[in-house]
């Protein structure tokens, strides 16, 4: 698998700690940027790397900005992309079993390192259950198909 994965200035500490967990679960990643703390906008990285999930370039995504709603805000604004803004243990699981999400997105003023290693290994761990959700992840599809070119 690889992770399209990218971050602003508030994010990029977290972002350089959630390499390494990639690296040891035995994934691959794209490292988009931002590459200092120096201030930057969190659009210019969270398209980047909505849009290499949105084409197949990589399997999924994971997004870190000061809170997480702006680079949520943005990767929800790419067609073919279902992020989720995590904070916990619970919404890392059912984003997958139920969303099928293919982009993670965290806050790192929000959650520290601990609990962002332990979203990240279940987050990537765990896979999209089906069934009743897949006609709904479809419906979902159906109306980006429709509405966004």
């Amino acid at each position: 698998m690889k992770i399209a994965l990218a971050s602003d200035h508030a994010g990029f500490e977290l972002k350089e700690y959630v390499k390494g967990i990639i690296e040891k679960e035995g994934y691959s990643f794209i490292d988009l940027g931002t590459y200092t703390e120096d201030s930057v906008d969190y659009s210019d990285f969270g398209f980047k790397a909505a849009e290499l999930v949105s084409t197949g370039e990589t399997d999924k995504g994971i997004l870190i900005c000061g809170t997480g709603m702006g680079m949520n805000i943005v990767a929800n604004k790419v067609k073919g992309i279902r992020a989720s803004l995590v904070q916990d243990m619970y919404t890392a699981i059912q984003s997958r079993k139920h969303l099928d999400a293919n982009v993670l997105v965290l806050g790192a003023r929000v959650i520290g390192k601990g609990i962002a290693e332990e979203i990240v290994k279940v987050w990537l761990g765990t896979s999209f259950e089906g069934g009743r959700h897949e006609r709904r992840v479809e419906k979902i599809k159906q109306w980006e198909e429709k509405h966004l070119k």
